[in-house]
């Protein structure tokens, strides 16, 4: 990296041609260095600014079994980064005058509400997109579930409250999806048509897709990666969407961000000129809404960062001096992060391949320092021993649980006893089941076969839930519940 310091500051004493092509270099070894590092088989990026477009290449592969390579018109998951798309179509609807930010949620879609009756009366389409609901994540209600979302918003209800309403943050993708109910009715269409037409269009976004199974099968798309249990990089199994989610199933390439980041930048101008939106309904969905309050681990991810709130689908926090308006995505295989400095006409997005790695924030942080002549740190080293530390505190904790467990305690029952159905308000039926002197544990998507650890507890074996403990609960000589998840199932 010493070298490509010096190439960097060296540019900034050149013409800007010469200086444009040094630092495009110096930006192909630092995301050559973080596939290398985070063991990453390929990432698409794009970075702007303004309407110049300093860098838009593919990287590494698609697939290690294809060898395809990655190129800006690759596909690739948004997840959670459709949340900003969302909020911006919203934010049209509020321009328009047909929609408020603090209209009561009761007027716009009854069908959604929270356990405590006093927040349902307050709740508004604002609290929906901030993450201030009070609800906690419950992915495992629709993460690989069967269910439709029509199915899985009524049943929030039944679901208690993480926090006082209003009172905190935790970060949920089912009030994204009520707030695009929301659009629906008030933009008379689908969610998916309304953002295709009303966005994607105009800002010639040519390939947009909304679910999985909408994407040609010859398309040029990338595939998920995971590390295995020997530290190697496997094929992860696709995450299938088969139904459009307003809170995370768009799909797109690199080369189509290129227009999505420079109307950010530009405060909501198309690419011919037209203006979608107002600045200042824009700019509202990337004015801090909730304070994220900057614990240990969240500090240690963000080292340069005082201050750090939720906006609208965008985090917004300082780093270096900067106001940073950024958001990352992440599902099975992939790990994605745009993000914009409002202040310096730069925007930047980073797509890879490989479930929940950290090359997206580590080259972020480098291309944004070396594009504005930033003191240089070396941020992929960084993040690479916060991985390690991370994953050496993991394994601590493992083996700190596993030497103060007592295998010898058996358990209360016989572990045909244990067998039976078990359910939740909300998530619904976890059905146990003993054959071949064993249990297994089903619950929506999910098989988990289970064995004795301790007591009533049973570490699962395998699968998604690996090594996670399920315990149940049980009086005079009956199971009374099994607790999966941190979700307690009532037997039936």
């Amino acid at each position: 990296m010493n070298v490509s310091i010096a190439l960097a500051w060296a540019s900034l004493l050149l013409d800007p041609a010469m200086a444009s092509k040094i630092q495009a270099h110096v930006a192909d070894a630092i995301v050559a260095r973080a596939l290398k590092t985070f063991q990453v088989p390929g990432a698409a990026v794009a970075l702007v600014r303004g309407d110049q477009i300093l860098l838009l290449k593919g990287y590494g592969q698609r697939s290690i079994d294809t060898k395809q390579p990655i190129t800006a018109d690759t596909i690739f998951p948004l997840a959670s980064c459709t949340k900003q798309f969302t909020t911006t179509l919203l934010a049209l609807l509020v321009d328009e005058k047909k929609l408020d930010w603090d209209t009561p949620v009761k007027k716009l879609y009854p069908a959604f509400q929270l356990s405590d009756p006093h927040a349902n009366e307050l709740l508004t389409l604002r609290d929906l997109v901030t993450h201030r609901t009070g609800l906690g994540s419950h992915d495992l209600l629709w993460y690989h579930a069967p269910a439709r979302w029509d199915d899985i918003l009524p049943k929030v209800r039944h679901l208690p409250l993480d926090y006082p309403f209003r009172s905190g943050y935790r970060y949920s993708s089912i009030p994204f999806v009520a707030a695009g109910r929301i659009a629906e009715k008030i933009g008379h269409d689908r969610w998916e048509k309304l953002i295709r037409n009303r966005l994607c269009e105009p800002l010639e976004m040519k390939n947009v897709y909304f679910t999985t199974t909408a994407i040609p099968r010859d398309a040029d798309r990338a595939w998920g990666h995971r590390l295995n249990k020997n530290g190697d990089i496997e094929r992860m199994a696709t995450y299938e969407i088969d139904e459009p989610n307003p809170a995370g199933s768009l799909h797109t390439t690199a080369r189509d961000l290129v227009p999505w980041l420079q109307f950010h930048l530009t405060n909501g101008i198309a690419p011919n000129g037209e203006r979608l939106i107002t600045s200042k309904a824009l700019l509202e969905t990337r004015s801090p809404q909730n304070l994220i309050r900057l614990d240990e681990t969240t500090q240690a991810m963000f080292p340069e960062t005082v201050l750090m709130s939720y906006a609208m689908g965008w985090v917004v926090n300082d780093y270096r001096g900067l106001k940073i308006v950024a958001h990352g995505g992440l599902i099975d295989g992939f790990r994605v992060q745009l993000t914009l400095v409002p202040e310096k006409n730069l925007a930047c997005a980073i797509l890879t391949n490989r479930h929940d790695n950290r090359l997206p924030l580590a080259t972020t942080n480098a291309l944004i320092d070396l594009y504005l002549g930033l003191p240089p740190r070396d941020w992929i080293g960084y993040y690479r021993k916060l991985v390690d530390a991370e994953a050496a505190a993991k394994r601590q904790s493992r083996a700190a649980r596993d030497q103060a467990r007592d295998p010898s305690a058996p358990p209360s029952l016989a572990l045909a006893d244990f067998a039976g159905s078990y359910e939740h308000p909300a998530y619904g039926r976890a059905t146990v089941q003993f054959l071949d002197n064993r249990l297994t544990l089903r619950f929506s998507g999910f098989t988990c076969s289970l064995e004795h650890y301790e007591r009533d507890t049973f570490r699962i074996t395998d699968g998604f839930f690996e090594d996670e403990l399920t315990t149940f609960r049980v009086r005079d000589q009956k199971p009374l519940a099994v607790k999966f998840m941190d979700i307690e199932f009532h037997r039936k």
